[in-house]
Formats: C-alpha cells, sequence, structure tokens
C-alpha cells in the first residue's frame, strides 16, 4: 500500500486536506471521488508507509468534537422524525457541520446508505475509530427495530448529559488545578529571579544573617542549580506515568491506586457507577440483548478495574446466572447500584430502574465533586500563603537584622 496526499472539494467548495492508502495512485482517486465531489490535487508520499495510519488523519485530527457530535444526533432525530429520507438527511446535516471529520463521514456514509448500505455499517467503517461503540450498537439496533429517529434521539440525549456532567466536573476541577500550577510557577521565579537580587545585597552588607534567610537562600541556590535536572526528572516521571499506564498490569495497578485513595477514591467509584447505569440504560432501551449491553458498557468504562470486572460479567450471564449475582461477583461494584440492578430484574422494569440509579449517581457524584474542591481550595490557600509568608518574613528579618548592625 501507499500513501497518497490529495486535496479535493466537497459539494459545499470547501478545499479538504487529506491522506490516504491505495495501491496506486487511480485507486487512490477513485476512493477520494467517492467521499468528495472533485480531487484537485494527489501525490504519493515517498517512505510514509510506516507512519500510514498517522498521516491518513485530515489536518485538525480525527478527534471528535463531542459538541457537535451530540447536535448531529439531536439533528438527525428531529429531521428522521419529519419522514426525510435517511440519505438525504445525512446530506442536509452534513453540508451543516463545521466539524470536518464529522463531515466526512456524513458525507460518505450518506452515500453508502443511498447505494443500499445500512447505516450502521457504514458508521462503523468510516467512523469506527473516532464514534463511540455505544453509538455504533444504539443506531444499529434501531435500524433493526425501524425507529432510526428513536435511536438518534436517545443518543442525544444520553451524550448530552454525559458531556454536561464531564462539563461540570471539570470545571469544578479547573480552579483549583490552575491556582496550583500558577502557585508553583510563582514561587520557581521568586526562588530563581527575585530572592537571588535580595541575596546579592545581604551579601553587599554582610552580617549575620537569620536562620530563615539563610535557609531562603539555601533553597533559592538549590532552584538555580538544579531547576534543569528537575525540570528533567518532573519529565521523566510523565513520560513514565503514560507508558506504564498503557500496559494491562500498569494501568490495572493504578486504577486499584485510585479506588484507594482518600476522596478522590469515592469520586472515581461514583463516576464508575454514573457510567455503568446510564450506558446500560441507553443500550437496553435501544433493545440490545443483556449480554451485548454488558460487553459494550464495559468498553466505556474509564477505570481499567471496573472495565476488566464488567467485562467478566458476561460469561456470567451466559453460563445463566442473573445479572446482579453477576455484578456481586465482580466484588467491585457499589451495593446500592448492584441492589436497584435486582430490583429491575425482578420487577422487569430494568430500564427505568437504571435511569432512577444513574440520576442518583450523578447527582452524588456532583456532589461529592463539589465536596472535594470545598476541601482543597482552603488547603491550597494555606499552602500559597505559608510559602509567600515564609519568604516575605525571611526577607524583612535580615532586613531588620542589617538595620540593626549599622
Amino acid at each position: 500500500m501507499n500513501s497518497y496526499k490529495y486535496t479535493a472539494l466537497t459539494s459545499t467548495g470547501e478545499k479538504i486536506d487529506g491522506m490516504i492508502d491505495a495501491v496506486n495512485q487511480i485507486d487512490a482517486t477513485n476512493r477520494i471521488r467517492q467521499q468528495y465531489d472533485m480531487v484537485l490535487n494527489i501525490k504519493e508520499m515517498k517512505g510514509a508507509g510506516n507512519v500510514s495510519g498517522f498521516l491518513s488523519m485530515e489536518i485538525g485530527g480525527n478527534r471528535l468534537n463531542n459538541k457537535e457530535f451530540t447536535l448531529m444526533c439531536s439533528q438527525l432525530a428531529t429531521i428522521l422524525s419529519a419522514g426525510i429520507p435517511i440519505s438525504r438527511a445525512m446530506r442536509l446535516i452534513g453540508n451543516k457541520v463545521s466539524d470536518k471529520t464529522l463531515k466526512r463521514i456524513l458525507k460518505a456514509a450518506g452515500d453508502d446508505v443511498e447505494a443500499g448500505r445500512s447505516l450502521s455499517s457504514s458508521f462503523e467503517e468510516y467512523g469506527g475509530k473516532i464514534f463511540p461503540v455505544t453509538f455504533i450498537e444504539t443506531i444499529r439496533a434501531g435500524e433493526a427495530a425501524g425507529d432510526l429517529a428513536g435511536a438518534f434521539d436517545s443518543m442525544a440525549r444520553h451524550f448530552d448529559k454525559q458531556s454536561k456532567m464531564g462539563a461540570k466536573v471539570r470545571a469544578a476541577m479547573g480552579y483549583p488545578l490552575f491556582v496550583l500550577a500558577v502557585a508553583v510557577v510563582v514561587v520557581m521565579v521568586l526562588m530563581v529571579r527575585v530572592v537571588p537580587t535580595f541575596t546579592a545585597i545581604f551579601d553587599d552588607l554582610g552580617g549575620e544573617l537569620p536562620l530563615m534567610t539563610r535557609m531562603l537562600i539555601a533553597i533559592s541556590n538549590f532552584f538555580r542549580k538544579y531547576i534543569l535536572y528537575m525540570v528533567i526528572i518532573i519529565a521523566a516521571i510523565i513520560v513514565a506515568y503514560i507508558l506504564y499506564k498503557r500496559t494491562p498490569s500498569g494501568a490495572r495497578n493504578l486504577a486499584w491506586l485510585q479506588l484507594k485513595l482518600p476522596v478522590l477514591g469515592n469520586i472515581a467509584e461514583l463516576n464508575a457507577a454514573s457510567l455503568f447505569a446510564n450506558t446500560m440504560a441507553t443500550m437496553i432501551g435501544a433493545g440490545l440483548p443483556m449480554t451485548r449491553a454488558v460487553r459494550i458498557t464495559s468498553q466505556v468504562m474509564t477505570n481499567q478495574l471496573f472495565k476488566e470486572r464488567v467485562e467478566g460479567m458476561v460469561t456470567r450471564i451466559e453460563e445463566g446466572r442473573t445479572v446482579v449475582d453477576s455484578m456481586r461477583e465482580t466484588e467491585i461494584m457499589p451495593d446500592i447500584l448492584s441492589d436497584m440492578v435486582g430490583v429491575g430484574e425482578e420487577t422487569g422494569e430494568m430500564k427505568h430502574t437504571l435511569d432512577v440509579t444513574a440520576a442518583y449517581y450523578d447527582n452524588e457524584l456532583e456532589t461529592a465533586v463539589q465536596a472535594a474542591i470545598s476541601m482543597l481550595e482552603p488547603a491550597l490557600l494555606i499552602f500559597i500563603a505559608g510559602i509567600a509568608g515564609f519568604i516575605v518574613i525571611a526577607i524583612y528579618m535580615a532586613m531588620f537584622s542589617m538595620y540593626g548592625a549599622m
């Protein structure tokens, strides 16, 4: 396979730059024309075969724009409810979205659907690497049930809820992290630039400096001498952490550690329970079989330990165990979540019970995050005030000492 760089023109006149793998230039041109109206330029990239998977991304990357994606689901649900054919609906939405990746996928999938292919298969081919598995499976179930509008509406509500919850958590955690980052930068600047200026003045004046001042000067000298090594060590620790987290055992150990941390462990558990309840409710509402719903739910869990334990539930359910018994055997699921699922199994109202449980855990998660922030903010302020106070007192003590010796 060879890699080709191309510039193509969409139906709206927008230029798209991208990369594609093909047997030859003719094959590449034909494949590009399946997605875009006109190929303006195409050129083979020599020596690009080893990184073709990376280079095949369009400029700007293939990350999913969550806001655009949720809006797309909502718009498709509305248009399909009005009775417009799916191929035309895809073309209408594709012309309106501003995200290049979504625009490309909708255009290609719309052409496939018009040619007689199923929408879920097209989405899986063109967007399988960036679309959530819950989305593709829900669309597939909606096709089987003849209710694509309902499937898109379910996805719009599901991802809107997840996006808003994530935004709340990020907003709550953003301020303390920003304050901490600013404090670290300010301290490093003070130690490397400001304190040495006072040190030179004290050296010129001579005399015995107070203990706090000598400590401050020693810390400042340490920062000035080893600041580069400290940055390198911190960068090495971050890289080692990322690499370790990518290994199966590393991801498992870090997930276990995350659950054992004070305060943050409770947040991680509540987040996992919320994800489980929300995703299971959506999958069951889409009409998926229980084993398939559990398997898909395992794939969206962010904690590796929860991911493996939920995936292990599939085998137990296939062996004939109930869902609630399978959950309890994981030895990691919260008791309230397991009990509520048991109630849903007994009453036959699993979807409704999971919706109620999801709402409960969403509220608990938001409360836990706010409580953590309320404890973290005073601690940060005390930490910053302590450092600033130490520096100011050390400098003033030296100045009073110098004046007293005059």
